[in-house]
């Protein structure tokens, strides 16, 4: 068992705590302002006037308390400013992940030591953001979970009949911090139980910071990426910690696929585990059976001749 991860399951790191008196800038995301404008000339005028809307999202930066907030983080956001060699971090890229809520965040979690700068994008999704970040430590990853509410309309299934969190009041900003601890919850039961999952390392409302899986070239590449020469090899390991996840931990992972492992150091390690349920969920079993189909489908892509019974016999243990 990993003592590390065995004592962070009894007491995880969560600074998390009353949000500060402020304004509430939730609302319709200006993203989409100019995301359907034309790349022409003719639509210039459009885009200036849709980058005048989004600004007055953010009239709040320009508040005292929060310019000098701002001031004291930007050079640390500059990797995700569109300041770096990274072209897609832009306005956009802005305007959808770093609310006020989430720069506050992120101000307290870098006042508080456990990063120093956010330094360039690793993955983007329709829940979150993954960034490369420079911790006193070294390298971690910074996972930003974006707040609009139609993201998490969709992820409400993993939490209704979780027994770990019965009671939820469905209030948005509640659902969001609820599912970054719930990710947080599940990658240290996970751990503590032998599954190649990134250690977290702390969180605060929608901001979780983790291992980082890579070197310093980028991210280690994700199983869907890469021609394998050892695929039965692979299938063998990831059946395994299927295995692990469902009779040691008790978990179903619920989103498992070629997208959501990374081969690092030669090993495969499963990510995204925040919609991993708990065996009482209802729907455990469902979700266990689609995890190891996905397994074998991938098998078979690759030349591994296995059935889907045969691997659902072996994760269940009988």
């Amino acid at each position: 068992m990993d003592a590390k991860a065995a004592d962070l399951e009894s007491n995880p790191i969560d600074i998390d705590g009353p949000p500060p008196k402020s304004t509430d800038v939730d609302g319709d995301s200006p993203e989409g302002a100019w995301e359907d404008q034309e790349e022409d000339v003719f639509g210039m005028d459009e885009r200036l006037d849709a980058l005048d809307r989004a600004g007055e999202s953010f009239h709040w930066m320009k508040e005292r308390r929060f310019e000098r907030m701002f001031r004291e983080i930007e050079g640390k956001l500059s990797g995700v400013l569109g300041k770096g060699g990274y072209d897609w971090v832009d306005r956009r890229v802005f305007d959808q992940v770093f609310d006020q809520s989430t720069l506050m965040a992120v101000y307290k979690l870098m006042n508080q030591g456990h990063i120093d700068t956010l330094d360039w994008p690793i993955a983007r999704g329709k829940e979150a953001h993954v960034f490369h970040a420079t911790a006193p430590s070294g390298s971690v990853a910074v996972k930003i979970f974006h707040t609009s509410n139609a993201v998490f309309k969709g992820l409400l299934q993993y939490i209704d009949g979780d027994p770990r969190f019965g009671g939820l009041r469905r209030r948005h900003r509640e659902l969001v911090n609820v599912w970054v601890r719930k990710e947080n919850r599940n990658l240290l039961r996970m751990r503590k139980n032998g599954v190649r999952v990134p250690e977290p390392l702390a969180l605060f409302r929608n901001v979780l910071i983790m291992d980082y899986l890579g070197d310093e070239n980028g991210p280690s590449p994700r199983l869907k990426d890469l021609k394998v020469e050892n695929a039965e090899e692979v299938y063998q390991s990831l059946l395994e910690q299927l295995k692990l996840i469902w009779q040691k931990s008790r978990l179903a992972h619920a989103d498992f696929s070629e997208y959501n492992v990374l081969i690092h150091e030669g090993e495969p390690w499963i990510i995204d585990a925040g919609q991993a349920v708990d065996v009482a969920h209802p729907s455990s079993k469902e979700y266990l059976v689609r995890d190891v189909t996905r397994l074998v489908q991938w098998a078979k892509r690759n030349g591994v001749e296995v059935e889907v019974a045969d691997a659902m016999l072996e994760v269940l243990g009988e």
